[in-house]
């Protein structure tokens, strides 16, 4: 699990729904999507909780650790995933 992984939720009420990483430790992550989740208090969710999806680009990976990402560039980051990953893996 890396900063700026995308990822999918499996246990919990948040089960199935995309997030974006902003933060790693040793097994646990701090996941958004900006909507429910947002910035300011961040989900921390164990590794084995979630499942890899996808990378953003490294100029969100930037903003990320700059502290500069906002809620609405979130949500705008996980639509267009959704929109571009293959019908299978919704």
């Amino acid at each position: 699990m890396n900063i700026g992984d995308i990822v999918i939720s499996i246990n919990g009420r948040d089960a199935g729904k995309r997030f974006l990483v902003i933060t790693v430790e040793d097994s646990y992550s701090q996941i958004v999507n900006g909507k429910t989740r947002r910035l300011e208090k961040p989900k921390r969710k164990k590794h084995k909780h979630l499942k890899p999806e996808g990378k953003t680009d490294s100029l969100t990976i930037e903003k990320i650790k700059e502290k500069k990402l906002t809620n609405n560039e979130t949500r705008k980051i996980l639509a267009q995933y959704e929109r571009s990953a293959p019908d299978a893996e919704r």
